[in-house]
């Protein structure tokens, strides 16, 4: 015997089960490994958005440090840096991270 299958090995399913059982399990490392953090993240951001306040610190994905004066259904208006005329509104989805001020 070689390491060529005959017909009716072939026809048996002689490497189909084993084939299909390195299929399964690759989808199931595949999913553990990259869909379900994904998904645990992109929750965990709604989460932060959601509960974003006005007075919150927020960093955007631009690095900028500001503090939010009003928000909306998909936007926020932030005031950036010392200087209070400088606000921009942007979009929630530019928002890396919210820090809560503290209470004293």
């Amino acid at each position: 015997m070689g390491i060529l299958l005959t017909a009716e090995q072939a026809a048996a399913g002689g490497i189909g089960g084993a084939y299909m059982i390195s299929l399964i399990a690759m989808l199931a490392i595949m999913y553990f490994v990259i869909f379900r953090p994904q998904k645990k993240e992109q929750k965990r951001t709604a989460a932060m958005l959601a509960d974003m306040s006005v007075g919150d610190v927020v960093l955007t994905t631009s690095g900028f440090y500001g503090i939010v004066i009003d928000i909306t259904d998909d936007t926020i208006i932030v005031e950036f840096g010392s200087n209070k005329n400088c606000r921009i509104p942007m979009q929630k989805s530019a928002v890396a991270r919210v820090e809560k001020p503290d209470t004293e």
